[in-house]
């Protein structure tokens, strides 16, 4: 199954991270594909947001890997990009944070790729002049789930 739509701004893409967070409910594995700039990192901001975090969300380049504890969902943003070999996932207990009960939203998973579980959602950002392009595309039973909440979620809350 495959979601898209077109955000004007920065503040759409938060509104609809926001309402993607809502169908959610804090668990599966996301993975998160654009070039950089791309908003990768505003999206899970208001996926976090949405949750009830307040400060401020980075891009955890360097660290791989930042937990947050939010609205009583465990959830973990990685960010891949200057992961040089997979292997090193293995090293600092990869497997742990996959947990059922657990949010993974992973930026530029092709670089763990033989590593990482599969994912329930692929959400992918194209950045234009303007705006920017998602598409949230389902690779599993609950990701089809996931879709078809979040397009009866936004027709309910646009009538």
């Amino acid at each position: 199954m495959l979601f898209s739509r077109y955000l004007d701004n920065e503040t759409e893409t938060l509104w609809l991270a926001g309402q993607f967070a809502t169908v959610l409910k804090g668990t599966g594995v996301v993975y998160l594909h654009g070039h950089l700039g791309a908003g990768k990192t505003t999206f899970c901001r208001g996926v976090l947001s949405a949750y009830g975090h307040s400060g401020a969300v980075k891009s955890p380049t360097y660290t791989l890997v930042e937990p947050y504890k939010v609205g009583g969902y465990q959830v973990y943003h990685f960010d891949l990009y200057r992961l040089s070999d997979p292997e090193e996932l293995e090293y600092m207990g990869i497997r742990d944070y996959f947990e059922d009960q657990a949010l993974c939203l992973v930026e530029w998973p092709s670089q763990g790729e033989g590593v990482l579980p599969d994912p329930d959602l692929h959400v992918r950002l194209q950045a234009d002049e303007g705006g920017r392009f998602l598409e949230i595309e389902s690779s599993s039973d609950y990701g089809r789930n996931v879709l078809v909440d979040l397009e009866n979620f936004l027709s309910e809350t646009q009538e």
